[in-house]
């Protein structure tokens, strides 16, 4: 009878992960939008959504309620099936690899770890096997819409989908050999002992007191900045955001593989983009900054303000790393003209990637000088 109760409670708490993850993530999507709109506005001189709501805060819900209202036009020509579950497999790949990130410290409930939905030991391989199936969704919708904008709109995205994941995925081989393990609980503590200098993104040092009395030191941080660069370049590409946006280039293909979209179908393309936008960021700040844990370190004490603080900081250190990583990339399609083609290709291919395997050379060569 016990193991029955301690299943319901177990399956109960899992579900109730689930839906607020969920929740948060759709409302995260969709300020996001609201958030680009806004800073874009400010970085170009003008004020952005400012109508709907104070200070435009309501836009996100107008959006929804003008997206979900529209008429959903279906192509007369275009493989209905393939057309309507396109969008479906964009969206779903999207959010399922939000699954596995560790959000918060371990805190654990009943023996359910509260601040992560699934905490398994290849944690790292299953969000870049999720997210690189995303790519299937764009495909189809191109090939399905029987449009030349839409299929070579996704004939792009593939190819530079595929292009780019070789390097993002050997750029985080380094970290993955720093930390001896996949598992993305066991990244974030591997650089969690000495805050901001345990990070991967930099390298410091930190004193050790022998017991004959001497004092050694010790190199703490990854010194994987080259590594953070080469993700940084490679996720812009995967989600498809400027400099590296051609698959959609306005100029070019009027709205890339989803021209023939509208309605809801268009909405869970725009929601893949920003959720996957979230995703790589979430990645970002696991893998390089730490995850949840506090860049003072162990200044402050592991039991500071009690049990119900000490579950929230490492929350709010996760969220406003996040959120600087979306800043950057609103501030980067701000910044940067897009690129041509074929000095995107060979940016990929010729640089890239050459630079991610003597990254993983040198990383291997230090730690086993170390060892």
């Amino acid at each position: 009878m016990s193991h029955l109760t301690d299943f319901q409670t177990f399956l109960l708490l899992s579900i109730l992960k689930i839906v607020v993850v969920l929740v948060i993530t759709l409302t995260a999507v969709a300020y996001t939008v609201l958030l680009e709109r806004k800073v874009l506005g400010r970085m170009q001189n003008r004020w952005g959504p400012s109508r709907v709501g104070p200070f435009g805060l309501l836009q996100p819900l107008a959006d929804g309620i003008k997206l979900f209202l529209k008429e959903d036009l279906m192509p007369m020509a275009s493989d209905k099936p393939l057309f309507i579950i396109a969008p479906i497999i964009a969206l779903t790949c999207a959010l399922i690899s939000i699954a596995v990130v560790p959000f918060g410290a371990v805190t654990h409930i009943a023996g359910v770890d509260m601040f992560a939905i699934a905490d398994i030991n290849i944690g790292l391989l299953v969000i870049l096997g999720i997210t690189s199936i995303g790519v299937y969704g764009i495909a189809l919708s191109g090939w399905s819409s029987n449009n030349k904008f839409a299929l070579l709109g996704s004939l792009r995205a593939t190819s530079q989908v595929i292009s780019y994941e070789l390097a993002l995925g050997l750029s985080l081989v380094g970290v993955v050999l720093r930390a001896g393990s996949l598992r993305l609980r066991d990244i974030v503590a591997s650089q969690s002992a000495h805050g901001a200098l345990s990070w991967n993104i930099f390298g410091g040092f930190a004193r050790a007191h022998a017991a004959n009395g001497t004092t050694n030191w010790a190199i703490v941080g990854g010194f994987q900045i080259v590594a953070f660069f080469i993700y940084l370049m490679a996720a812009y590409a995967e989600t498809n955001r400027a400099p590296f946006d051609l698959p959609e280039a306005e100029s070019e293909l009027v709205a890339g593989y989803h021209t023939e979209y509208s309605s809801m179908k268009f909405a869970m393309f725009f929601m893949a983009e920003y959720a996957n936008m979230i995703t790589v960021a979430c990645v970002a700040t696991l893998l390089f900054f730490g995850g949840p844990s506090s860049p003072l370190g162990h200044l402050l004490p592991d039991n500071f303000g009690g049990p119900l603080l000490t579950a929230i900081f490492p929350i709010l250190w996760f969220v406003a790393k996040v959120l600087g990583f979306l800043l950057l990339y609103i501030w980067i399609r701000a910044t940067l003209p897009r690129f041509r083609y074929d000095q995107l290709m060979a940016f990929g291919w010729k640089f890239l990637l050459p630079v991610a395997i003597l990254n993983i050379i040198v990383t291997s060569l230090v730690l086993a000088l170390k060892g």
